[in-house]
């Protein structure tokens, strides 16, 4: 089949794995990226390899007229930040890759609160549009196993590897799914991440605090040690009973820092003073 792809690195994989099946590209949709939490370089390069035109704004309904013009049939969408409407009269198939299991963690991007909130289970879902985020019937869907230890990184890594999966069995027998279709009745919506989710609190336990440094995983969390502001990828802890303010730095050895929660010790293995980019150079 012929298809636009509308997405980004993110699940970048799903356009090679459309390609390397045989469905042919015609148009690659993207948005601009900070090179720091989100990146199209990838695909970017992969669409001009090809000789694709590449579009870094909104799709309009004319983009959608001059898709029909070009005889595309699927519209592929995965990690793309604009709703799509209006595209019924123009592609026979236009399809949606979530990380998530829908009707379960609809929004902007959920894998840091399944971590955070320690659900056992997880997966990646491909739907219909709709005029709505992520509310249109599912065509296919793919669940694992989360770890008591699952990282931000690892998490990533089970939804673009079941993204592969999923765009696999479309390309076998998208007709048949798209017309069984389930719609998904009643869901979650898991908001953008806040600033505060995103911090360590100290006088929480041992465990909350590595928890809240693997949802964040690479993109990192950020604390506050002392009077020192730093961002923190990596770490790991202990209980034991202390007299320590929770927050403290209680030891230092090179550059790990030993810092006290509220029922024992942290160990900061992979932290820095400055935001990812530039700063760090990145």
């Amino acid at each position: 089949m012929r298809f636009a792809f509308a997405g980004i690195d993110f699940l970048g994989d799903v356009f090679e794995t459309l390609i390397a099946k045989g469905w042919q590209p015609v148009k690659l949709f993207s948005r601009p990226c900070d090179g720091i939490y989100d990146f199209n370089d990838a695909t970017i390069t992969r669409a001009r390899a090809l000789r694709l035109p590449i579009q870094m704004t909104r799709i309009t309904p004319a983009d959608l007229a001059a898709l029909k013009a070009s005889g595309c049939q699927v519209l592929i969408v995965a990690g793309y930040p604009w709703l799509i409407r209006g595209w019924e009269q123009h592609v026979p198939y236009a399809l949606n890759f979530h990380p998530s299991p829908l009707p379960s963690g609809r929004g902007p991007y959920p894998l840091f609160k399944a971590i955070l909130d320690d659900v056992p289970e997880w997966g990646v879902t491909a739907h219909t549009l709709e005029p709505a985020f992520d509310t249109g019937p599912i065509l296919a869907q793919k669940h694992f196993s989360l770890s008591p230890q699952e990282t931000h990184d690892t998490l990533l890594a089970k939804c673009q590897m079941a993204a592969k999966d999923i765009a696999g069995r479309l390309v076998e027998d998208l007709p048949r799914l798209w017309k069984e279709a389930k719609p998904q009745g009643p869901g979650t919506y898991w908001p953008r991440i806040t600033q505060a989710e995103r911090t360590i609190d100290w006088t929480g336990g041992v465990q909350d605090v590595l928890r809240t440094i693997r949802a964040f995983g690479s993109i990192e969390a950020f604390a506050q040690v002392d009077s020192r502001y730093v961002y923190v990828w990596e770490a790991s802890g202990w209980r034991e009973e202390h007299g320590f303010r929770p927050g403290s730095l209680v030891h230092k050895h090179r550059k790990h820092m030993v810092v006290a929660a509220r029922d024992g010790f942290v160990q900061i293995t992979g932290w820095s003073p400055y935001a990812p980019g530039p700063a760090r150079g990145t």
